[in-house]
């Protein structure tokens, strides 16, 4: 299961960062500062980029914790100066994986898209916590989209328990384990209803058979962009096709319809501009109640 591969991965690097921290504080600086500063990056990656969410959201802060409490320790630990020093050549394959690191996690804030057009939308649901499971700018962060129509900003949005996660479970075939499942979905604007239709049957997670052209969605157009809000639940859909919505009204609910594994909303937003679909608009990046978001980030609906 591919869930539990990326989270064991996550907890196993994330454990290997945090020895590498420790190993270097059994010797002097000058002989360990390459493992250093490969578990401090490896550990500042895994903090941005892993999958944290299929077990809880916690579990990221406990592991940021201990990352700093072991630098803390390090500077109180007796070194063994009779210790040799690192080898050239893993000096130099520590000093290659470390630069990977830092800089895959200052793409994380920057992607690779340059200066964005945005719009500003309100949050689609009422208040709770969300956590953004796809998302950011472009590449790296928001891979799975980079490559859907260009849909460059798109954001795929579930819902957080009591407990951290997005599910009773790590993984569940039910679909009302989900918390997002059966989630009301507002009107993040004033807009025309384009399309509106929920004829479509969920998935069973992680079943995806039906592809992308099977998705239950909404589509609002503005005067200037068109908002796509997709995978909702079957026969949830309450707007019709040429009904102008306000902001804040009901449009149907969060499911599990079409290119979905598990139940979430997935939003993306196009300039509007005559003679072309709409998809074939430029990419616009979201934010919503003046706050943008990136991958991996909590979203405290008001």
């Amino acid at each position: 299961m591919v869930i539990y591969c990326l989270l064991g991965a996550t907890i196993a690097l994330a454990l290997y960062s945090l020895y590498l921290v420790w190993k270097a504080g059994s010797r002097p600086l000058a002989a360990t500062y390459s493992y250093l500063l490969l578990g401090l990056s490896l550990g500042g990656f895994l903090y941005l980029y892993g999958t944290w969410v299929y077990l809880s959201i916690y579990a990221k802060y406990i592991f940021g914790g201990l990352l700093i409490g072991n630098m803390a320790a390090y500077t109180m630990r007796k070194h063994d100066h009779a210790a040799r020093p690192t080898p050239l050549w893993k000096r130099r394959s520590n000093a290659v994986l470390t630069l990977v690191f830092v800089m895959m996690s200052v793409l994380y804030f920057t992607g690779t898209t340059g200066k964005p057009r945005r719009v500003a939308l309100a949050f689609p649901f009422k208040p709770g916590k969300y956590f953004v499971l796809q998302g950011g700018k472009g590449l790296p962060t928001n891979v799975f989209h980079f490559s859907l129509r260009g849909a460059i900003y798109a954001m795929d949005i579930v819902k957080l328990n009591s407990y951290g996660g997005r599910a009773g479970k790590i993984f569940s075939r039910n679909l009302e384990d989900y918390v997002i499942f059966g989630d009301t979905i507002y009107a993040p604007c004033d807009g025309l209803v384009m399309r509106a239709y929920s004829n479509n049957p969920d998935n069973i997670p992680p079943a995806m058979d039906r592809g992308p052209k099977n998705t239950n969605q909404v589509l609002l157009e503005t005067p200037g962009y068109y908002v796509f809000m997709a995978h909702l639940k079957m026969g949830s859909v309450i707007v019709r096709e040429g009904q102008y919505v306000k902001q804040g009204e009901p449009l149907g609910c969060v499911g599990n319809s079409g290119f979905s594994s598990e139940p979430h909303l997935h939003i993306q937003v196009h300039a509007k501009k005559d003679g072309i679909p709409w998809y074939q608009g430029t990419p616009l990046y979201i934010s919503f109640n003046g706050k943008s978001y990136l991958l991996n980030e909590v979203i405290n609906a008001k």
